[in-house]
């Protein structure tokens, strides 16, 4: 992805939040706020969820391939999320916050941040995917204005495990 401005923070409901884009030396933090993050989906998924089995050096080839932006509360890590150009969209990933820093308004922040970069780019919008398995995940991604595009079974599976929703937006529109 392209440069953006880094460093953009406000204020939210728990303090200072600061959004920047994560760089190569921050893929150890990177990995463990994810391992943290999907913790409670170990042995709960089915199939297992693909964070699980991430490692430096897959965290490294999504940051070559694309981006990942950090939010900070002062100077603790909060959360962070992959993004990368895929086609017409940007495709956003691995959305990890702290389970401590939960509810507070840190992953809307997180990908309020990729459509902008998606809208920086020239992206026609912005692409994820969500287990059918949870619904609530779903919804809130409705609420935000994602629609399902594709129903998709993981291999060895006779139904459909996840969706793909996306975000559209007319091109050059902000």
């Amino acid at each position: 992805m392209a440069e953006s401005t880094l460093g953009t923070s406000k204020v939210n409901k728990i303090g200072h939040l600061t959004l920047a884009e994560a760089t190569h030396d921050k893929a150890e933090m990177l990995l463990g706020i994810m391992n943290a993050a999907f913790a409670e989906y170990e042995g709960v998924l089915d199939p297992p969820s693909g964070a699980h089995s991430e490692s430096i050096e897959t965290v490294h080839r999504h940051l070559a391939i694309g981006a990942a932006v950090l939010a900070s509360l002062g100077r603790e890590p909060a959360g962070f999320a992959f993004y990368e150009p895929a086609g017409e969209v940007v495709y956003f990933s691995r959305l990890s916050v702290l389970p401590k820093f939960r509810n507070k308004g840190i992953g809307g922040a997180l990908l309020n941040h990729v459509e902008q970069r998606a809208r920086e780019t020239g992206a026609a919008g912005v692409r994820l995917g969500v287990r059918l398995q949870l619904p609530r995940l779903l919804a809130r991604y409705e609420r935000l204005g994602y629609r399902i595009t594709e129903y998709v079974t993981h291999s060895g599976y006779s139904h459909p495990t996840y969706v793909y929703m996306e975000k559209r937006w007319e091109k050059g529109r902000c």
